[in-house]
């Protein structure tokens, strides 16, 4: 019904980075509020980093990478790093030991927190517990380059925007012969009234996703709507069940009124994950 279904689930690796450098690892929609630049932060000698969504923090909630390099003249050792955004609750540094040595690139694995969708995410850096060469200890605020982390902010408050008219739920799962079927559910959440349709779904690279009768619109005073979806295996290949890191993921194309469709992640609970596998060990 919509041609920009595609492009909305598109969204779901947006701002995936290469892993590249030496030391780095083998969406009605709400988004930041429009405002000035936010100020630049002041540059810390001998540092500097960037953060990146490699492809194998996608699968992960809450994880990106932050790509740090020595651009001094002298080694130091990194033992904790912590993500510092408005956009995003702040959590407890990261511990960690990573030497380097002047002009090495090291990535590392960082968590980030709830979004502030009322905020803007920038300016972004990152808090870095550094360990000189003599034992001096210092907590260094080191600006952050790269603008994944923003293509994350905007894709969490798109889906929190459609999430705050009307919830997603995969309920009454169930084993059918070579398929496993239940029903897509969207429940009103609010007092939004707009309806709300979910456009398009899309499987796994293991296994495929069918909803029936789409579009599914929950209408205008309608507090509750489901469609039956189908399950089957995508593949059966060994090397593919056994590389897949995202058996589970199921974007919907889901749009409120006349919005665009956000890309919203079906959410399937560990008994539903257990009854999916059951069906892959079944089938292939």
């Amino acid at each position: 019904m919509r041609r920009t279904a595609v492009l909305a689930l598109a969204l779901l690796c947006a701002g995936c980075s290469p892993a590249t450098g030496a030391g780095s690892p083998a969406p009605s929609s709400s988004s930041s509020p429009p405002s000035a630049a936010a100020p630049a932060l002041p540059a810390v000698p001998g540092v500097e980093a960037e953060v990146v969504r490699l492809r194998t923090d996608v699968p992960v909630p809450g994880q990106v990478h932050v790509r740090v390099t020595d651009t001094g003249d002298s080694p130091f050792t990194v033992t904790a790093v912590a993500l510092d955004s408005p956009g995003f609750a702040p959590l407890p540094p990261t511990a960690l030991t990573a030497a380097f040595q002047p002009g090495r690139t090291i990535a590392l694995r960082t968590a980030y927190g709830e979004p502030d969708c009322a905020a803007r995410p920038s300016p972004v850096a990152a808090r870095l517990t550094v360990v000189r060469p003599g034992g001096a200890v210092e907590e260094l605020r080191v600006p952050l380059a790269g603008d994944d982390l923003d293509v994350v902010h905007r894709e969490a408050c798109a889906v929190a925007g459609v999430l705050a008219v009307a919830g997603v739920g995969l309920e009454g799962l169930r084993a059918a012969g070579e398929s496993v079927t239940g029903s897509v559910v969207l429940t009103r959440t609010g007092g939004d009234d707009r309806a709300v349709t979910v456009v398009d779904a899309r499987g796994s690279v293991v296994l495929d996703v069918a909803v029936t009768g789409l579009p599914l619109e929950l209408d205008p005073g309608e507090g509750r709507v489901g469609g039956e979806v189908a399950f089957t295996p995508a593949s059966c290949e060994p090397h593919v069940l056994a590389e897949t890191k995202q058996p589970f993921a199921f974007p919907l194309a889901v749009a409120v009124g006349d919005a665009e469709p956000v890309a919203v992640p079906l959410p399937v609970d560990a008994a539903q994950q257990d009854l999916l596998w059951d069906l892959l060990d079944r089938v292939c």
